[in-house]
């Protein structure tokens, strides 16, 4: 059942006018299948990904060495919309296949001999960032994760294990697990004050949360295109300008090299973000990408988090409504774009409101994760069949 005293005015979105909205939504494709709100998982991907593929069949039919000139290009032009999309300068994002790669690479610029070799992040993060530490530990990484004991980080405990002997902050911009938000300038000052490097994890923010890099002084940040920026099978890293001259990787390949493009043995490092490169790219899934990111910076990222914030609020509403428990943050300022909602056997009920296709998804809480294109009348809609499921 909708909530009583339904604000009309919230019908449609509160960032772009009706036909605007319109007009995004029928970019997207898989929204004709039904009600989507898995965004945080798998984002949609825009019917102009279909040219990108047909072009790129009709590359391999007909190839020629020379389209890696354009290949490359392509590659580049998606590095630096990331980075316009993030507030970094031309030239400071990188990309390669996953999130995993890159921060490994990131990961082997350091020596970890003590006393500066701790790295400390959150139990709310993704388990790739802690299992890739822990890799380190070989070379003395010592990884100390600070324990939330709920589904918010908690800062206080996360600042007080910040120290001398703490050679990087790793932490997620928002959580995974629960769609909470950490108050970035807090930990980059805590961190900076002690000569702490900062890596954050912005898989779960970048795309339906603004992002200014540059404004925040972090140094690294990781991030990726198949959840909120509309992409495929491609992740980014940025590190800050100022730093990369500071690190040189050892996990890397030869497109990392001075040289690399001439086909001689590089002497050095490529300029900018390109020392973290690898070996040769595969191009198609940043072509994909660029397409989703392009409508994306079309909106706009403030846009995007006001509308985000309408829809999950609606979330909240009708959550209450319905009496069932929100873990996520209900301040706006410390949700990200997921709302998690803690219901009984919510595996199952996921799986049955995915055949009637409602899709979320399930990780430990119901994960309900509308993005720009989705409208309140959808999240209703949902909201309407969870309901109904949970009375079965």
């Amino acid at each position: 059942m909708s909530p009583p005293h339904r604000n009309s005015d919230l019908d449609t979105p509160e960032c772009l006018d009706a036909s605007a909205h319109a007009a995004l939504r029928a970019e997207f494709p898989l929204l004709s299948t039904g009600v989507y709100l898995n965004n945080n998982s798998t984002g949609a991907v825009p019917r102009g990904a279909e040219q990108v593929l047909t072009g790129y069949w009709r590359t391999l039919r007909n190839w020629r060495d020379e389209v890696w000139q354009d290949w490359h290009a392509g590659l580049d032009r998606y590095a630096d919309s990331v980075a316009a999309f993030i507030g970094a300068p031309p030239g400071s994002v990188v990309t390669d296949a996953n999130l995993s790669t890159l921060l490994a690479r990131v990961a082997s610029c350091f020596d970890y001999r003590p006393p500066r070799n701790r790295i400390v992040t959150t139990d709310l993060e993704y388990p790739t960032v802690p299992f890739i530490w822990n890799a380190f530990r070989r070379y003395g990484a010592r990884l100390d994760v600070v324990g939330s004991g709920s589904p918010r980080f908690d800062e206080d405990a996360v600042e007080a294990r910040i120290d001398e002997r703490t050679l990087l902050v790793c932490i997620p911009h928002a959580s995974f697990s629960s769609g909470a938000t950490v108050d970035l300038p807090r930990l980059v000052r805590r961190a900076h004050d002690v000569g702490a490097l900062v890596v954050v994890d912005a898989f779960q923010s970048v795309g339906v949360m603004p992002m200014d890099v540059t404004a925040l002084g972090v140094d690294v940040v990781l991030g990726g295109a198949h959840k909120w920026l509309c992409g495929v099978g491609t992740a980014f890293l940025y590190v800050r300008p100022g730093l990369v001259p500071q690190l040189e990787p050892a996990a890397t390949g030869w497109q990392a090299g001075d040289r690399a493009f001439t086909f001689q043995p590089s002497t050095g490092w490529a300029g900018g973000a390109r020392r973290f490169a690898g070996g040769t790219p595969f191009p198609l899934t940043s072509l994909i990408s660029q397409v989703g990111l392009d409508l994306l910076a079309g909106v706009g990222a403030g846009p995007i988090r006001r509308h985000s914030l309408a829809c999950t609020q609606r979330i909240l509403e009708r959550a209450a409504v319905a009496g069932i428990d929100v873990v996520s943050p209900t301040e706006p300022h410390r949700r990200g774009g997921v709302v998690c909602l803690d219901v009984a056997d919510g595996e199952a009920v996921k799986r049955r409101l995915v055949a009637r296709d409602m899709v979320c998804s399930w990780r430990g809480y119901l994960r309900v994760g509308p993005h720009v294109y989705n409208t309140l009348d959808e999240i209703d809609t949902f909201m309407d069949a969870l309901d109904e499921e949970l009375k079965r």
